[in-house]
């Protein structure tokens, strides 16, 4: 049986904590820091790849419920209204506010997914969780973000075009509002998303189900695509990001309360609270980033890790 050591859940804990948020891929982090550790790391993975219901398998499922739970802790107020706008939105089948329209997109959007990922999520990793998959996909990753900065550039989207489109909505009596809600006009550029452009972003979103593709780039860079400015397609990505990882930690769970974590719980409880506090301290700090800077850094990034793995086991 493989031995999670508090060492080992500590430094992956925290590694996961970060690449969930960071535009860089936590999965395929994940296997490319096990096989360049070697030894006992690697027989983490390799024992994960090779069976289900397996101690590594429970302990990245905490790990992902724990980066959900500070997700959901650091947007309480956000979810707090959205939550109460899909009640509403439940009782009227209307969106007339913020929080309404919110929660509207974040279900559209969840759905590809939804729908996509407990049918192909296991199979997809058995099949390219190997390190020289990781590495491919990660330096695709990479040029992936590349081209979400050059979506960006073409669009040359500004608050104005928001303003436009606003306008229209009101002009068809859908006037968005913010009552009641602890939400803020600075949320409107959200709501100026449609239907297809949900759909589109959550399609982005499926393509983390490729071990070395990050979810919150890849969402990002369709929020980019959809004519977002970086700190509201941050934003987006992280609350899209809350439910997918939740609901898939949740699908899991017999494997966090099975036999697979006997003997290990005091690591993975603990590897837990590190992934939760990296992933809360990692979103404070995108948060602010992305007011004023890009995806260009973890674009070469991605392409330099990426490009250096293939080499080593290519």
């Amino acid at each position: 049986m493989t031995v999670l050591t508090y060492f080992q859940a500590a430094v992956i804990g925290a590694v996961q904590g970060a690449t969930e948020l960071f535009p860089i891929s936590s999965l395929g982090h994940s296997v490319l820091l096990a096989e360049w550790l070697g030894g006992d790391w690697r027989g983490l993975i390799e024992h994960d790849e090779s069976q289900s219901g397996t101690p590594y398998l429970a302990f990245v499922v905490a790990l992902h419920v724990a980066t959900a739970v500070a997700l959901l802790c650091h947007y309480r107020r956000d979810w707090y209204a959205i939550a109460a706008g899909f009640v509403d939105l439940l009782r009227t089948r209307r969106t007339e506010t913020i929080p309404q329209r919110l929660a509207w997109l974040i279900v559209v959007a969840t759905l590809p997914v939804a729908t996509l990922g407990p049918l192909v999520q296991h199979p997809l990793h058995a099949v390219f969780a190997a390190p020289i998959y990781a590495s491919v996909f990660l330096s695709l990753n990479g040029v992936v973000l590349l081209l979400g900065e050059r979506f960006r550039r073409r669009n040359a989207p500004t608050l104005a075009q928001y303003g436009r489109r606003f306008a229209l909505r009101q002009a068809r009596g859908a006037t968005l509002t913010a009552e009641r809600v602890p939400l803020t006009r600075s949320d409107r550029p959200l709501t100026a998303l449609g239907v297809r452009d949900a759909i589109g972003i959550g399609f982005t979103q499926t393509g983390a189900l490729l071990t070395g593709f990050s979810r919150s780039g890849l969402t990002m860079v369709g929020g980019l695509w959809r004519g977002l400015e970086h700190e509201h397609a941050a934003k987006f990505a992280f609350l899209l990001a809350t439910p997918a990882i939740l609901g898939a930690g949740l699908l899991e769970l017999p494997e966090l309360v099975g036999p697979a974590t006997e003997g290990i719980r005091g690591p993975v409880l603990f590897g837990s609270v590190i992934s939760g506090v990296s992933s809360w301290l990692t979103v404070r700090y995108l948060e602010r980033y992305f007011q004023t800077r890009t995806l260009l850094p973890f674009a070469f990034y991605c392409l330099l890790v990426g490009g250096v793995s293939i080499l080593h086991f290519g």
